[in-house]
């Protein structure tokens, strides 16, 4: 939100110990005089309010309530019809992988994951599709362990039991299964409760679940947010070696093997982010894409090989320098999984015009 000089002076009064008569009397003897409306100081909490940002019955509902609400409506159409046609683009806009054609043969092939991105529907593009449609058409799994990259939270893991609401509808979050992990893992897997608030990470993967599944068959969700591997990279040590790390992986094991239905994982992480709005002082282009590009297809190499250590080693080897944020979900999920091999569907750099920025990210598929 954007606040005027007067408005940023109202709301440092906003700390549970002024009364709106206090704020005005305050703010007069700020401005030598001037006298600030009553209905001016209540339409701005009104829409502060509106915006989540106080700590209000409101809030407390968005936050604890059954259902999250979306927070990325905006880079997706809020329409559900101008939506879905958002969305089959992603399979059908050129380079695209085509739209899926379940095969009932093919869910015998144990797809266990895909790694699909979550970069913005506009500029992540057919990647998305080419993962998501691998999904579709060798998988007959109802449940779907979403594992994100937590962008937000300094906690290392954080569920949910929140319920998903999108423009499609509600997805529903497995109850049972979130319990199975925590009875595994033990507590501190809610103490972040603003964590999943503003994430788009698991957002934008369960609005194409419901897309893509919406004509087929009803499915649940389990969604995990992951945070920094940081200490394991400058550590240079393998991340199984993390009292907590390991905890995880052993908790989702126990998750899935209590689970009486067939169950896939979606990695939800990007590759490398390049460029001077990430801290770099060249701008994203020429040879310093072309090396980032070459880094990145040595971490896709391990990907095929469906590799957790190797593909730690690779990023770790590089000081985690290109920040890549799908270090912590995706190895988390290769060691809890364990696949026997993977395929790397689709890969693509973003380049800003300028050179700002670049994200890269890539489509994956593991099978046992």
């Amino acid at each position: 939100m954007r606040l005027t000089p007067i408005g940023f002076e109202i709301i440092k009064h906003f700390n549970g110990e002024f009364a709106i008569k206090d704020i005005q009397r305050s703010l007069k003897d700020l401005t030598g005089g001037l006298n600030v409306e009553r209905d001016g100081i209540v339409k701005l909490i009104a829409a502060l309010d509106e915006n989540c940002m106080l700590d209000s019955p409101r809030f407390r509902e968005r936050i604890g309530g059954p259902i999250r609400q979306p927070s990325c409506v905006g880079s997706y159409d809020a329409d559900p019809k101008k939506l879905r046609s958002q969305l089959r683009k992603l399979f059908t806009a050129p380079g695209g992988a085509g739209e899926p054609k379940p095969d009932p043969l093919a869910a015998d092939t144990k797809l266990r994951a895909v790694l699909v991105p979550h970069m913005d529907y506009g500029r992540g593009n057919v990647t998305y599709g080419w993962g998501f449609k691998e999904l579709i058409d060798r998988t007959d799994a109802t449940v779907f362990v979403i594992v994100a990259t937590s962008h937000y939270s300094p906690h290392r893991f954080t569920l949910s039991r929140q319920h998903f609401a999108t423009p499609l509808g509600v997805a529903e979050t497995d109850q049972a299964y979130v319990e199975r992990i925590v009875e595994a893992y033990g507590d501190g897997l809610f103490d972040d409760e603003l964590a999943h608030l503003p994430e788009h990470s698991i957002e934008l993967e369960v609005v194409l679940l419901q897309y893509l599944l919406e004509k087929r068959r009803s499915f649940r969700i389990v969604p995990l947010l992951v945070g920094s591997f940081g200490d394991c990279v400058r550590e240079n040590r393998d991340p199984s070696r993390r009292r907590d790390i390991a905890r995880m992986v052993k908790a989702l094991q126990a998750a899935e093997a209590g689970c009486g239905e067939k169950v896939c994982y979606v990695i939800s992480g990007d590759l490398a982010h390049i460029g001077p709005k990430f801290g770099d002082e060249e701008p994203a282009a020429g040879k310093m894409l072309a090396a980032s590009k070459k880094r990145d297809e040595a971490i896709l190499a391990k990907l095929g090989a469906a590799d957790p250590a190797a593909y730690f080693e690779t990023i770790a080897g590089e000081g985690d320098s290109r920040r890549i944020c799908g270090l912590p979900p995706t190895w988390l999920t290769l060691a809890a999984i364990r696949p026997a091999r993977g395929r790397v569907l689709h890969y693509q750099q973003f380049v800003h015009p300028e050179g700002h920025e670049s994200v890269s990210f890539a489509a994956a598929a593991f099978h046992d």
